[in-house]
């Protein structure tokens, strides 16, 4: 397989915490899936996103546990 992006066939399988936003918040839900080692590009099958829209879906109805981590602060000041 060679990247679309950079057509490097340097991609590897791994674990990333994917980005599920959901209006102002970002939950992280952890996958396997296959990352170009080259320019980053991900790549996912469909079972991947079947998970990642479950756990979206999940989210919203607020019918998922999840663990907050952090904050995010923004200034009005430049």
């Amino acid at each position: 397989m060679r990247c679309v992006i950079c057509k490097s066939d340097d991609i590897k399988k791994k674990i990333v915490d994917e980005e599920i936003k959901i209006g102002q918040d970002i939950v992280l839900y952890r996958v396997e899936v296959l990352v170009c080692n080259s320019c980053g590009e991900r790549y996912y099958d469909r079972i991947t996103m079947s998970k990642l829209e479950n756990i979206r879906e999940k989210v919203k109805e607020k019918k998922i546990d999840i663990e907050k981590i952090g904050e995010v602060y923004r200034t009005r000041v430049a």
